[in-house]
């Protein structure tokens, strides 16, 4: 059985986010309103998998939820544009370029969320 691959993706979020989430807006002050507000993330599934997953609130078999509140409450869609070129790889690595990606959107002007 081959080892599990891993993919980070974006979602936009909606502006709102931003005016409406202490958190989001403490983690984003270098956010000057012109680019978009973004969520990052990694997973073994397709990222229109779990961008469904995140918008229905979706919780395991143990009942444990396994879908980010802001993305249920401000994802819009996917922003292939942003990670395409990023290739299927290991969860350790996934979780490296996870954090890469979201810092190296922040630094070109993006308000970016990622766990």
């Amino acid at each position: 059985m081959p080892p599990t691959t891993y993919q980070v993706y974006v979602i936009e979020l909606s502006r709102k986010v931003f005016n409406e989430d202490a958190k989001f807006r403490a983690a984003n002050p270098q956010f000057n309103g012109v680019l978009q507000c973004l969520y990052v993330g990694m997973t073994s599934k397709t990222p229109q998998e779990r961008f469904q997953q995140h918008k229905t609130g979706y919780r395991n078999a143990k009942g444990h939820k396994l879908s980010a509140n802001i993305v249920q409450k401000y994802g819009l869609y996917l922003r292939p544009s942003l990670y395409q070129n990023i290739g299927p790889m290991s969860r350790e690595e996934a979780l490296a370029v996870e954090e890469g990606l979201a810092l190296e959107l922040r630094r070109k002007g993006y308000a970016v969320w990622f766990n």
